[in-house]
């Protein structure tokens, strides 16, 4: 497996990220995301870059002091299966333990690829309300399909050991 350098994601790179996620989208596997929505939320991004060609992205979306989600997840057709996916995760990953939360959750139709990192799946109404404001954006909404993943860093303040 090769070795990929995951990066913050640039102005530069907002662009290909549009592009990439949003040929996803047209495939019904990703949420359609806007320009401006891309430039608005590019600190939350990650990229991996081969040359000046962004061929993987993601984002981790801090959602409430102890929650925040992986989304937009996206590797060119032509580097998927090399670990690109696995850098992205797992960068944001580090991210979600540097800021102190508790627990990442993800929306996705690979959930097989998200259990490698120890995510579990749930029922996706007991994830909390906080997270369905996006939702309604959704072509596919109120009708989701994706199944819910949750991963627990560290247990919340109060929580019983």
């Amino acid at each position: 497996m090769l070795k990929f350098k995951v990066k913050r994601a640039q102005i530069r790179d907002v662009p290909q990220i549009h592009r990439l996620v949003n040929n996803f989208a047209e495939q019904a596997r990703l949420l359609p995301r806007s320009m401006s929505e891309l430039y608005e939320d590019v600190r939350d991004f990650f990229v991996v870059r081969q040359d000046d060609e962004v061929i993987g992205c993601a984002a981790l979306h801090v959602c409430w002091s102890d929650l925040a989600e992986i989304r937009a997840l996206a590797v060119a057709d032509e580097w998927q299966g090399k670990g690109v996916g696995k850098a992205l995760v797992k960068a944001c990953l580090s991210e979600a333990k540097k800021l102190d939360i508790s627990t990442v959750f993800c929306l996705t139709y690979k959930p097989e690829f998200f259990e490698q990192f120890g995510f579990r799946q749930v029922d996706l109404m007991s994830l909390p309300r906080k997270i369905w404001g996006e939702c309604q954006h959704c072509p596919k909404y109120p009708y989701c399909d994706e199944i819910a993943m949750l991963l627990t860093l560290k247990k919340s303040a109060g929580e019983a050991t």
